[in-house]
């Protein structure tokens, strides 16, 4: 039994849909099918941004209304299809002057994508909110879900479900985070026990590097869980970080698949203790992929005889945790501290609390905040392996004359992070592909 999922430019319009279409009606176990909102068309921009234009205008929103039901019309157009959208924005609209959640607007383009598809398929169509719940707190109840996801997909041969949201105890829709249709998928996986998770998106798998920066970067035949978790945050995006989560609990491997491409290998990404254990065989490479994110900042702090100081590190981060700033690496010394935090949203103000809590908290000797630096992390479950990769890393830049603000080998031996000035990013991540891949 397999779940698929279609989404992003994949359900873009009536075309891409067919090709859907037939590669469900081609694999007799394609059972569940989790869909996206359409994406990027040829002539116009992702059904949610449509959507989130339609809540900008709530007082008149008419007009944004009306090209979202344009986009759905075409589709139901070229579908061939009886389906009244005439009714169903009216009674959306109708929500709407209601005073709906932002939440339930938006995730109104799965929910649409997922009837005009099971309409199409001659599929049941499940609700989302009757399978995924929240509870109280906005927190997503794994284990709820799963019992209550797999009672419901067990009484249909053949469902679409809608992906991106749940339901609160009241009933009320609450959305995952931007792309967690792939969460979707991966909870009905868990659900149904499926064989394999295959998500289906615009690209022939994840790439060895940002194909953006690295034009020729080839594709990656198979992942780990853990490797997924650390190039999709460093911002590998063809796939929701947080997946692997449910899909992890049953040992189901996912499988990314091309929509415009169905026959290619695309990329496996396989439980990780499996992995270990010699029950999947890959090429064998010293690093998997390379991945960055930009708009870091640093905030190096020094005192004398720190180390010496009992809860100074405590207090530090009592600060942080005051004005809600999480941080991502703290590597350190005997008398300095550097704490990496994300700089993307974060207003000065709030940084000059957190500089000036950590001042009043610990009476450092100097602080400097450094900004404009990039991470780049290299990944490989056998990076340990590798006796002189840390090397590799620093004289590869070295000899491109690019700095190195930080460095962080983990625990784990995972991965090998470097904090670049954003200015050399791209030229960072160049010239470590090609120190490991070419």
């Amino acid at each position: 039994m397999k779940t698929l999922k279609f989404g992003g430019t994949s359900m873009a319009d009536g075309a891409a849909i067919k090709k859907v279409i037939d590669i469900i009606k081609s694999d007799k176990e394609a059972n569940y099918i989790v869909v996206s909102a359409p994406g990027v068309s040829a002539t116009c921009e992702k059904v949610t941004d449509l959507l989130l234009n339609v809540i900008k205008n709530k007082d008149n929103f008419a007009k944004p209304l009306e090209r979202v039901k344009e986009r759905f019309s075409a589709i139901v157009n070229s579908l061939n299809i009886k389906f009244d959208l005439d009714e169903y924005f009216v009674y959306f609209a109708n929500d709407i002057k209601h005073g709906v959640s932002v939440d339930y607007i938006v995730s109104r383009g799965e929910h649409l994508s997922a009837m005009l598809l099971a309409k199409a398929l001659d599929y049941d169509f499940v609700d989302a909110k009757d399978i995924i719940k929240f509870d109280a707190f906005s927190n997503f109840d794994a284990e709820l879900t799963n019992e209550i996801c797999g009672e419901k997909l067990r009484q249909h041969k053949n469902a679409v479900i809608p992906g991106f949201y749940g339901a609160l105890p009241n009933g009320e829709v609450k959305t995952f985070s931007r792309g967690g249709s792939d969460i979707t998928g991966a909870i009905a996986a868990r659900a149904v026990s499926a064989s394999v998770y295959e998500n289906f998106t615009d690209v022939d798998g994840f790439c060895a590097s940002d194909p953006r920066i690295i034009k020729d970067a080839g594709v990656i035949e198979m992942l780990t869980y853990e490797e997924l978790r650390e190039l999709s945050y460093m911002g590998a995006s063809v796939l929701h970080s947080m997946s692997i989560f449910p899909v992890r609990h049953e040992d189901i491997p996912i499988h990314i698949r091309n929509t415009f491409n169905p026959k290619g290998n695309g990329t496996f990404i396989v439980p990780t203790k499996k992995f270990k254990e010699g029950k999947y065989s890959r090429k064998k490479r010293a690093v998997t992929g390379i991945a960055g994110k930009k708009e870091f900042l640093g905030i190096n702090i020094e005192k004398s005889l720190m180390n010496e100081e009992l809860g100074f590190g405590r207090r530090i981060l009592s600060v942080f945790e005051k004005y809600n700033v999480s941080f991502e690496h703290m590597p350190g010394s005997i008398d300095t501290l550097s704490i990496i935090i994300d700089g993307n949203g974060l207003e000065k103000t709030i940084l000059n609390r957190v500089v000036a809590g950590i001042i009043n908290e610990c009476n450092p000797d100097n602080i400097e905040i450094v900004q404009d630096i990039s991470l780049i992390a290299v990944v490989g479950h056998t990076l340990s392996e590798e006796i002189n990769a840390i090397a590799r890393v620093s004289s590869a830049l070295a000899k491109n004359n690019i700095r190195i603000r930080m460095i962080n080998y983990g625990a784990s031996k995972l991965n090998i992070i470097v904090a670049v000035d954003t200015q050399n990013f791209e030229n960072a991540i160049k010239v470590l592909y090609d120190e490991f891949f070419k």
